[in-house]
């Protein structure tokens, strides 16, 4: 198990990294659920559970291929982009109207889907800027701690330089 386990973050790990932009991780996910759902309308018949099942990991993605400077737009775009690829399979009838009742309905059924979808995105980022921020406050510390070392034998050599001034 260890070693399976092991393996598998090594290719996670291999996998590429790429940083998107806000917009550039909405597109990203919105296209892949759009394409997932033709897929899925075309191979399993418009099944929701292997939409959703396909959701949890290209969420999982969009969130960890954000920038860092983005990472609020990841749970704000999975949502969006759930419901989009929802299109294909949503099952509506003729006609506008019976495409929107449709979707709406498809969306209501695969609600767990996308709220477990959304929470992973939420937690990852969440956890990526408590990460980021935890980093930058030990710099800024790191930092501190090196200037006021070394404004304090900057002080100490000019008091030694200085005659001392009597009033």
């Amino acid at each position: 198990m260890v070693r399976a386990v092991r393996r598998f973050v090594a290719a996670v790990r291999a996998l590429p990294n790429p940083r998107l932009t806000g917009l550039g991780s909405g597109l990203f996910c919105t296209v892949v659920m759009l394409l997932t759902g033709f897929l899925d309308r075309l191979l399993f018949g418009g099944s929701g559970l292997a939409y959703g099942l396909l959701f949890l990991p290209v969420s999982a993605l969009t969130a960890v291929w954000v920038r860092p400077a983005d990472l609020v737009t990841a749970p704000v775009a999975v949502p969006i982009a759930f419901a989009v690829g929802m299109l294909p399979i949503s099952g509506g009838t003729d006609g506008f109207g019976g495409q929107v009742i449709g979707l709406f309905t498809s969306l209501a059924v695969h609600a767990g889907w996308l709220y477990g979808g959304t929470l992973i995105a939420g937690v990852i980022a969440s956890v990526r800027k408590i990460r980021l921020m935890a980093r930058k406050r030990a710099l800024r510390a790191q930092a501190s701690a090196g200037a006021g070392a070394g404004a304090g034998a900057r002080q100490a050599s000019q008091r030694r330089r200085m005659p001392a001034q009597h009033s």
